[in-house]
């Protein structure tokens, strides 16, 4: 009865700190159970009894415990996009790039370091080679034959192979520098594209949760008028049908109210995603949804700094080096060899092992040399093959062109777009105030009797589209910022440690 009385008594505690439902339900159950055990007449072993008590005690308490384990994780926009940055799968696959790069650059290189084999090789005559010879002694001729070698031959080599100069190698090697550097920016710009996505999602929740909050203020405002008017009704002093359009006006902000929660939850599920935190983290955003970002007036748009540009330049110099690995295999290449070998014959496969037997003899054989290699005519394949990268270059150049031009316009919109979006956004917080105050206005008057319920349905459906408008004014505003950030290259300063 001691740990029946105990847990009741725990069971107490936390129903007066008002748990979650689910929990409460499960300490109440787990409560009865051990009532039941504990005034049980079959269980006359008290140990059984005791092992009974301890497992519900586990049961009832795991949930507790989890539920306590998992903290809320508060994040600036800064520590999200630096979250997303160094765990999300896009940017991680633009670092293995990065260095499976690295690796392509000293498989190209390799091609240049000396080269060392060794082998050995084994052979079984399982019938000698017999070869004709032909005798002459005085008036006296005659053909007999000779087998020619041993039954048994072993040999080993070791080979150097070292090339010394070949300009394609040379200038294959210089390429794979180029393609690290051109990976390098391809993370850079997934780390860009991925803060600007990131920054996008962390706004639209902060909106959310604005939007969220002036449909909870909505709903206060609503219900105290329904109940002024469900007093008016009782007295006598207003119609049932009055009460019935604010009561279908309620209904609909909890519909809102639930479908704005339900877009939160999604938003914040995908922020998570991005992030690669797990769902089940709560997650709350710190930052507000007036943080200035950048000052535009002095963040001028430089082309030449552009991501995009800085990614076309390197593949342009690319195309350099390709042009020069075609026209490098023109060239001639020496190449350096030697060998070193070892040899040895026998008739009996154990003479191997016996240092002793007549034929018992090792031969060694040694060489080194040059090779030289000039190519004469490759039936037009290296100038048809310059020609192509000579056509890879000019598209090249024409993109560099075209990307900076369109940045130009791109960027002048986006500073018009958030230009206008910064003067519609005043222009409706000063509109939400003053539809909130003609609200606030009539609806005193109406519990006052000076004003009909048509007028304050009137200004209540004006101030929900104030507020629909401003949300949408800060919305496009807070996305064309970000946008123009985007282009001037300003986004990196959220991604800068």
């Amino acid at each position: 009865m001691f740990f029946t009385s105990l847990f009741l008594c725990e069971y107490e505690v936390y129903h007066t700190i008002s748990l979650p439902k689910p929990y409460t339900n499960t300490l109440q159950s787990v409560a009865n159970s051990l009532s039941l055990i504990s005034n049980t007449k079959h269980l006359y072993c008290p140990l059984m009894k005791r092992i009974c008590i301890t497992l519900l005690l586990i049961v009832a308490t795991t949930p507790l415990l989890f539920s306590q384990g998992i903290d809320t994780l508060s994040l600036s926009l800064r520590e999200c996009v630096r979250i997303a940055v160094k765990e999300n799968i896009t940017i991680r696959t633009a670092n293995w790039e990065v260095e499976r790069s690295r690796r392509q650059k000293a498989e190209a290189i390799s091609a240049l370091i000396p080269r060392v084999n060794a082998g050995a090789n084994y052979q079984d005559n399982l019938r000698l080679q017999t070869v004709p010879l032909a005798l002459e002694m005085g008036d006296v001729s005659m053909i007999g034959t000779v087998q020619m070698g041993m039954k048994y031959n072993l040999s080993t080599a070791v080979t150097l192979n070292w090339t010394l100069y070949n300009q394609t190698a040379i200038t294959a090697a210089q390429l794979a520098q180029k393609m690290i550097d051109l990976n390098r920016l391809g993370a850079e710009k997934a780390s860009e594209t991925l803060a600007t996505s990131v920054a996008e999602l962390y706004f639209l929740a902060l909106i959310t949760a604005q939007q969220k909050r002036l449909i909870n203020e909505n709903i206060s405002r609503t219900v105290r008028i329904q109940e002024i008017t469900a007093l008016l009704v009782a007295n006598g002093m207003s119609r049932q049908v009055d009460l019935d359009r604010i009561n279908i006006n309620i209904e609909n902000l909890y519909t809102q109210q639930h479908n704005t929660e339900a877009a939160q939850a999604q938003q914040l599920n995908m922020l998570k995603y991005t992030l690669n935190l797990p769902l089940n983290t709560p997650l709350t955003l710190t930052d507000s949804v007036e943080m200035p970002l950048s000052a535009t007036a002095e963040n001028n748009l430089n082309p030449e700094h552009h991501i995009d540009v800085r990614l076309l330049e390197s593949q342009h110099e690319i195309n350099h080096i390709n042009r020069r690995v075609v026209r490098s295999g023109y060239l001639p290449s020496l190449a350096f060899t030697g060998q070193y070998a070892i040899q040895g014959q026998r008739n009996e496969f154990r003479n191997f092992f016996n240092s002793t037997a007549p034929e018992s003899v090792w031969y060694n054989s040694s060489y080194i040399g040059l090779g030289l290699s000039i190519p004469i005519f490759d039936g037009l394949e290296r100038r048809a093959r310059s020609q192509q990268v000579g056509i890879d270059l000019l598209q090249t150049e024409a993109h560099i062109t075209d990307t900076k031009e369109k940045l130009r316009v791109d960027y002048q919109n986006a500073r018009t777009n958030y230009e206008n979006s910064r003067v519609n956004l005043e222009r409706q917080q000063k509109n939400i105030a003053l539809a909130e105050r003609v609200y606030d206005e009539t609806s005193l008057k109406y519990r006052e009797g000076q004003a009909s319920i048509t007028a304050l349905l009137q200004d209540e459906m004006s101030m929900l589209s104030a507020q629909s408008n401003y949300l949408n004014a800060l919305y496009t505003c807070r996305e064309a910022e970000i946008q123009m950030m985007s282009i001037n290259g300003q986004i990196r300063k959220l991604i800068a440690q």
